[in-house]
């Protein structure tokens, strides 16, 4: 059996891009990729909008809660994506790290947060493709 590839989503408050993001990748990669959030600065629950806006597509993130960064989730995981974290997120050799710029849906109403839901969702499937083999 190969290595389960794995992805760690990070932004400041870990309450809404990178909650969807990993809501997404969950759903979408269909157990073969192992997934990680977590903010530099995470706030105490997730985004209201965010959870709406998820919803309303069938994606349930309700029981989820915003989770401290570690450098142990940056070291076990392959795949590093950074989404307005700066300079906090801690930086190993050897991880592949992507930087999405994706606008903050803090403080948004659910009607700004599905643009930023969708463009994420595109995002996660691209990922996927990367880090999935294609089957014939």
């Amino acid at each position: 059996m190969s290595h389960k590839p794995s992805v760690l989503f990070v932004c400041v408050h870990n309450a809404g891009r990178s909650q969807m993001a990993a809501a997404f990748l969950t759903t979408l990669g269909k157990g073969e990729i192992e997934v990680r959030s977590a903010g530099s600065q995470p706030a105490d629950k997730v985004n209201p909008a965010a959870l709406e806006a998820m919803a309303e597509i069938g994606i349930d993130m309700s029981a989820e809660t915003p989770k401290i960064l570690t450098t142990e989730a940056v070291k076990d995981s392959d795949v590093v994506i950074t989404m307005g974290c700066g300079d906090e997120c801690p930086y190993y050799p050897g991880k592949r790290y992507e930087d999405w710029v994706l606008e903050d849906p803090a403080g948004k109403g659910v009607d700004s947060v599905r643009p930023i839901r969708d463009e994420i969702k595109g995002r996660v499937e691209a990922l996927i493709a990367s880090l999935t083999p294609a089957t014939a």
